[in-house]
Order: C-alpha cells, then sequence, then structure tokens
C-alpha cells in the first residue's frame, strides 16, 4: 500500500469543443493507452445511461467495475511527474481518485476519456494543476483540504458521527525520504518540505474504530482509515458498500492483491488492522 499517493490531464473538452493545450497532451501517460481510453469511455457511457441520481450509489456503481482488477503500488511514480492512468490495477489511492474522476464527469454529462483525464488532474493535484512531484496530494489531509477548498468533495467526518480530533505535524515523507524516489532530487526534497509546512499542528477529525457502529454511513462514502503514527494521517483509503445492512470497504487491497469488497465488514475490519484508530469520512459534493 502507497501512503496516501493520493493528474496535466488534457483540457481538451470534445464534446465542449473547448480548445485544447499541447501541454494537456503530453503529460498524460497511460498504462496501455488503447484499452484505457476504451475502457474509460465505455464506463461513462454505460453508467450515464443508467441515469444514476444518487451520488453514493453512482460512485458504487463505478467501482464496482474495477473489482478482481491487480493490486499494484507505486503506479505513479516515474522519473517525471506525470498525469499517469490506468484502468487495469490500482493501489487504494488510485481506485478512490479514478472513481471520484469518472462519477464527476458523469454528472457534468460527458463522456470522453478526456473529460475523465481534466478531473482526474482536478482531483489529485494542488489547485487541480499538475505542476511537479510536490503538486500532488500526497497526504489525505492535504488532498481533503485542497479538494474541499474547490468544491469538489465534503468531508461529512464530525457530522455522521461522534467526532475527536487529532493533532498531527504531516511530515512523514521527508522524515523517510529514502522510502520517496522522487526525494532523491533536492529540488522535490524542498518542494515537499515546503509543502508539509502548511501541516504543522494540523487539526482534523476522525471517528474512532469503537463509535463507528453508531456513525451514519452511507453507500459511496469514500474512508480514510488513520493510525496512531504521529508524522502521518492516514495508511489506507476505501469505498463504502453495504453487505447485509453492514458497511464493507471496497477498496485495492494489497493482503487479496486485487480491489474487493472486503468479507469483514468495517467494524471487524478495523478490529483486525492493529495499526487504525479510525476512520475519516469523505462525500462527493452533490
Amino acid at each position: 500500500m502507497k501512503f496516501s499517493s493520493l493528474f496535466i490531464a488534457t483540457a481538451l473538452y470534445c464534446s465542449a469543443n473547448i480548445l485544447s493545450t499541447a501541454a494537456g497532451f503530453t503529460n498524460i501517460e497511460f498504462r496501455n493507452e488503447p484499452a484505457d481510453t476504451t475502457a474509460f469511455t465505455n464506463i461513462l457511457i454505460e453508467v450515464e445511461t443508467i441515469g444514476i441520481t444518487d451520488n453514493g450509489k453512482l460512485v458504487t456503481e463505478i467501482a464496482r467495475k474495477f473489482i478482481n482488477c491487480p493490486y499494484e503500488s507505486g503506479t505513479l511514480e516515474g522519473n517525471e511527474e506525470r498525469l499517469r492512468i490506468s484502468s487495469e490495477c490500482f493501489d487504494c489511492t488510485t481506485l478512490a481518485e479514478t472513481t471520484l474522476a469518472l462519477a464527476m464527469t458523469i454528472n457534468e454529462r460527458r463522456t470522453s476519456w478526456r473529460d475523465f483525464a481534466y478531473n482526474l488532474e482536478k482531483i489529485r493535484y494542488r489547485g487541480g494543476k499538475l505542476n511537479g512531484y510536490a503538486s500532488r496530494l500526497h497526504y489525505i489531509s492535504d488532498w481533503i483540504v485542497d479538494n474541499t477548498y474547490r468544491g469538489n468533495i465534503e468531508e461529512v467526518t464530525a457530522k455522521i458521527g461522534r467526532p475527536d480530533y487529532y493533532i498531527k505535524t504531516l511530515d512523514f515523507m521527508t522524515h523517510h525520504r529514502e522510502k520517496y524516489p522522487a526525494l532523491k532530487d533536492s529540488a522535490n526534497y524542498a518542494a515537499m518540505k515546503e509543502a508539509e509546512i502548511g501541516y504543522r499542528s494540523h487539526r482534523f477529525p476522525y471517528i474512532k474504530s469503537m463509535n463507528i457502529k453508531n456513525a451514519e454511513l452511507k453507500e459511496g462514502d469514500i474512508v480514510a482509515i488513520t493510525c496512531g503514527m504521529k508524522d502521518l494521517d492516514v495508511t489506507h483509503i476505501g469505498i463504502i458498500t453495504f453487505v447485509d445492512n453492514a458497511p464493507h470497504l471496497l477498496h485495492a487491497s494489497s493482503k487479496a492483491g486485487k480491489v474487493i469488497i472486503d468479507p469483514l465488514p468495517l467494524t471487524e475490519y478495523l478490529r483486525k488492522n492493529k495499526s487504525a484508530t479510525g476512520i475519516r469520512v469523505i462525500r462527493i459534493k452533490d
């Protein structure tokens, strides 16, 4: 699992007849371009045709398309930062980002992979624009703050349950520079240090594992699993789907090696996950 490695996509909106920039194309890198562009266009057309009006149900309808896709970490890494896109394999963060970007595109009544790629960049990068390694929203707290400010998502943690609060300085990445090949570059390291400055003594809500049974979770909620580490906020992310009236995680599981609906209810999953302390809950903006 890649820690919170929570796209520049094309600015070409064919369906809106908006002219693209050259950078919009040159910074996209597909895992398998013919397969990926076809897969995402087909998903957009198929799900848009269903006409789902509830955002939560829309999110899970899309996420289910990726069940059994292989788990693979590090798919966003490379010699330079690019908008890396795959329909064939995921880690926990790329599954959530891909699903949300597809849902946003359907809500805009667009059905082109180009529109999806544009929205993927909006979700993945600070201010919605790719501008080097440190512009990627690596920490979930940074991802939540930035995307909330731009109206893409809403954090509902404190609204749906009994919240507790962490105060943490998020600098895991620069404290563990050796884990991130891109941080060998001194410019990337300096830029990442600067990005972390905004998350000194960062206060954020979470619902403790013991209190989740009383939380008002909904289908399609994005759940980020918090941890007790002093310099890191979240270690895993998934999507809520209900099985026999109990919330389960639909997630890219490193243990299972693929995207699954976890067989354990969320409360049991967290109980068995010794590093987990609780959850944060995010919803796509209506």
